[in-house]
């Protein structure tokens, strides 16, 4: 098997790009340079929501260190393109992905892939989305299962890449296992540990032409990006302190588990 990979330049990014190359097969690397990890608090805020902002994103960035530490560059020489946002879908990208040779494609944090660059891409093409499909997709998706006291809905989804977004057929959920101390940047973090884990065994024990796909179905959401708003963030800090996982560990909130797929299930 070999493997293109398109991906973001953060930590988590390169992590999953780090444990995937550990399989030996992956072959090339398209990497998109994101944008800055801890990004600076609207002028606009009351202080409250001020410091909850400048808390959310510095524990972020603290987490991301912690879990992904080591992972600031990709562990091996690969044929690289790296690009910026508006190069993404370029002809140039295109181009340089035709000239690739692979038969499987998997994206992970990068911006949307237009139509011609999808083309480019073979049959079996999927993305890694922070967030479990069809439930949470969309933006900021690894946040609101906190927000609605659902930590344990907090994970992953391997599905196909489609035109729409997050809409895919899912190959596989991933979830973590919560342990109390975890925030929601701790989740966060060990869902990506675990989606990088699956993949890789998902692609060293299961041939191409065996993995199954399964259609979204469901009610699930399309989360955009202006459904969030600092002010959010006042019942994860201020409500709860950020100890959500321990709340719902101790028995104090609903337990309602998600219905996952697994890629290593028989099926019927």
């Amino acid at each position: 098997m070999k493997i293109l990979l398109l991906t973001g330049s953060h930590p988590r990014h390169l992590y999953l790009v780090n444990e995937l190359v550990k399989t030996g097969f992956v072959t090339a690397h398209v990497m998109e340079k994101r944008e800055e990890f801890v990004p600076q608090p609207p002028s606009s805020l009351e202080e409250v929501d001020r410091t909850n902002f400048i808390r959310h994103f510095k524990e972020r960035d603290e987490a991301e260190h912690r879990h992904f530490k080591g992972n600031d560059k990709v562990s091996v020489s690969l044929p690289t393109l790296e690009v910026t946002m508006q190069q993404l879908n370029s002809e140039k990208t295109i181009e340089w992905v035709k000239n690739q040779h692979f038969d499987l494609a998997i994206s992970y944090g990068v911006h949307k892939l237009g139509d011609d660059l999808l083309e480019a891409l073979p049959e079996n093409a999927w993305n890694t989305h922070g967030g479990l499909s069809p439930w949470y997709k969309g933006n900021t998706t690894l946040f609101w299962p906190f927000f609605l006291l659902k930590p344990n809905w907090a994970g992953m989804t391997i599905h196909r890449l489609s035109s729409r977004l997050d809409a895919g057929d899912i190959v596989h959920h991933s979830v973590p296992e919560l342990a109390h101390g975890d925030g929601l940047h701790d989740v966060a973090c060990k869902a990506v540990i675990q989606a990088a884990k699956d993949l890789a065994q998902i692609v060293t024990t299961i041939e191409l032409e065996n993995i199954r796909y399964t259609p979204q179905k469901g009610n699930g959401k399309l989360w955009i990006g202006t459904d969030w708003m600092p002010q959010h963030l006042r019942f994860v800090y201020n409500t709860y302190n950020n100890d959500i996982v321990d709340q719902f560990l101790d028995g104090k909130l609903k337990k309602i588990e998600p219905t996952l797929i697994s890629a290593f299930s028989k099926g019927e």
